[in-house]
């Protein structure tokens, strides 16, 4: 599995609309094959700060960022920026989520 994070820092104007400017991108990346999750998150301490979270098939991520939507997701992206987004991309043995033994509630 292909496991990547990527944290983007946007310009004070785009804070409130950036999800939106990022939903046809969303939508689009949720739908490949091979995709196993593609979920945002803005930081609780920064309004400014939003993470991507996603996940793919080993290897489904050469057609993830050769695709029209792939394009289309950075140009909509690269005006709101305050600067180069930072990633941690790594690929893992597994397919999804484990349990957190710490916290099993045995359910």
């Amino acid at each position: 599995m292909i496991l990547i994070t990527v944290k983007y820092t946007v310009k004070p104007d785009y804070a409130d609309t950036f999800l939106d400017r990022v939903a046809d991108f969303t939508e689009a990346t949720r739908a490949e094959e091979g995709n196993l999750w593609f979920d945002w998150f803005q930081s609780v301490e920064d309004p400014h700060v939003f993470l991507l979270h996603e996940a793919f098939q080993d290897d489904a991520a050469e057609a993830h960022v050769t695709s029209d939507h792939f394009q289309a997701g950075l140009d909509a992206m690269r005006p709101t920026l305050v600067k180069t987004p930072e990633i941690i991309s790594r690929t893992i043995e597994g397919s999804g989520w484990d349990r957190m033994g710490e916290l099993d509630l045995g359910d």
